[in-house]
């Protein structure tokens, strides 16, 4: 589902340089990345993605090449295909939470806003023990709280790709094991694909894979740091 060949990329500053020969993983796996902070982790996932672009090399999701698309294509892609929790969370603090969630449906025409996809995001809010707060506006919410809501936005479209930063990283031990718990049920009921970044080590048994980034790019992340 992932195919990673030939890639190197690095930030304008030149401060960061990132090879890889070649990295996959396949459709339904559950994956999780570990690595020292600026190792290029968050990279990894921005690329796979679709919000970076490499200088070299290729970035596949499916049958699709993201690294060959345009922006208004990639932007697309990313939109209708992955769904990105990221480690800032990205919640706009002018929308409420259900807004918040439902924002991929109101920025692209790729997607459809229906009553149904509406219900789903309440349900998704409930599962996720913020049924209660749809109507909030995200700088009300806690940590914690936020962190949920943007799992949410990230599973409502049915992604084929899930990508996670750090998704459990401010949750206390119940709820991150619940958080994981959700994440892996749509990825098995969507047939979907996992990839992970976490320093959590506890939850590591629960993935299917392991992919050290130390181990297999340490000596390709050079003179500097990455996000």
């Amino acid at each position: 589902m992932i195919e990673i060949n030939s890639l190197e990329f690095e930030y304008r500053a030149g401060e960061f340089h990132l090879t890889m020969p070649e990295f996959a993983v396949e459709k339904g796996e559950k994956v999780a990345v570990i690595g020292p902070s600026g190792s290029g982790k968050t990279t990894l996932l921005n690329l796979v993605a679709g919000i970076l672009t490499p200088r070299k090399g290729s970035v596949a999701v499916g049958n699709t090449v993201v690294s060959g698309l345009s922006d208004q294509a990639r932007r697309d892609f990313r939109i209708t295909n992955v769904g990105f929790v990221f480690q800032d969370f990205a919640l706009l603090d002018y929308l409420n939470v259900m807004d918040n969630i439902l924002h991929p449906y109101r920025i692209t025409g790729a997607l459809k806003l229906t009553g149904e996809i509406r219900e789903r995001a309440a349900m998704l809010a409930r599962e996720m023990g913020i049924g209660d707060k749809l109507r909030r506006q995200s700088t009300d919410l806690s940590h914690g709280e936020k962190q949920r809501a943007a799992i949410c936005r990230a599973l409502l479209p049915h992604p084929r790709v899930i990508l996670a930063d750090e998704a459990t990283g401010n949750l206390d031990p119940g709820n991150k094991i619940r958080i994981l718990e959700l994440l892996f049920e749509s990825v098995e009921k969507h047939d979907a694909t996992l990839l992970a970044v976490t320093h959590d080590h506890e939850l590591l048994p629960h993935f299917d894979r392991v992919a050290d980034f130390q181990a297999f790019q340490g000596q390709a992340a050079q003179g500097g740091q990455a996000p």
